[in-house]
């Protein structure tokens, strides 16, 4: 479906998320959908629900209509995380909203299941970013306006992700001055937005700077905590931090430390 509207130099995964609510730290995924676009077209999927380890709200079954009953006997995220990271390996990301909410989301998940999950090579296609440029509105509306269809399988994590796909290509179509290439398209919708660098949110992205977000020094640019306080850097590479946290921190540390 994108073969001839966009450049893959790597596989592309669009991927979409049901959740027991939106708050990426503390909320848990229980249904996950990864499409797999490679360069030369073929298709690969991967979907799986999971059982979240707290109970699923009513206000949140009844947007994707997972209950807990549905995943009484679902593995945990923790059980098939490594598969999961596996299949991701090497791919760049696409979706509706995972910027915002998807993203952070499966971000923390892999964190609580002690799996690396390094994003700071990969490229973002958002194609809700692209659509609220052009024509503000949600996934269902963007399916009429792009694809001149209903989306009935609205909220299913599978169904959302074969729309966003569906929706990216119509975009492609529709606005020729889009960039053709997953670089080109991350640049410019994606990238530099403020965003938590590591799954905790201890450090974030501001206006594209790297910046410390907690404590006394929070909304400091780590670059200016490096030539004027690297003993904070120290602190944390010696301290009770996850080592995604302590990544960062080392990655700004003076030569010679």
């Amino acid at each position: 479906m994108l073969q001839g509207l966009l450049v893959l130099e790597r596989p592309l995964v669009f991927f979409d998320t049901e959740t027991t609510g939106i708050n990426s730290r503390a909320d848990r995924i229980v249904e996950i959908a990864c499409v797999k676009i490679h360069p030369d077209g073929r298709r690969e999927a991967w979907v799986r629900r999971f059982h979240p380890g707290i109970p699923i709200p009513p206000a949140a079954t009844a947007i994707h209509g997972i209950s807990d009953a549905d995943v009484a006997s679902a593995p945990r995220f923790r059980e098939t995380a490594a598969e999961l990271a596996a299949f991701l390996e090497g791919c760049d990301l696409a979706g509706y909203n995972i910027v915002g909410l998807d993203l952070p989301v499966l971000r923390t998940e892999f964190l609580r299941a002690g799996i690396p999950f390094d994003i700071s090579d990969r490229r973002l296609v958002d194609a809700q970013r692209i659509f609220f440029s052009r024509e503000p509105r949600h996934l269902a509306a963007a399916a009429r306006f792009y694809c001149q269809a209903e989306h009935d399988g609205a909220h299913g994590a599978l169904a959302d992700a074969e729309m966003t796909l569906r929706v990216l290509a119509g975009q492609l179509v529709r606005y020729a001055e889009l960039p053709h290439t997953v670089a080109e398209l991350h640049d410019q919708f994606c990238a530099g937005l403020d965003q938590d660098l590591d799954p905790e949110g201890r450090f974030r992205l501001v206006n594209g700077e790297p910046t410390v977000n907690f404590g006394k020094n929070r909304g400091r640019l780590l670059k200016d905590i490096s030539r004027e306080e690297p003993g904070f850097l120290r602190w944390i590479i010696k301290g009770d931090f996850s080592e995604s946290v302590k990544a960062i921190a080392k990655k700004f540390l003076p030569e010679g430390g």
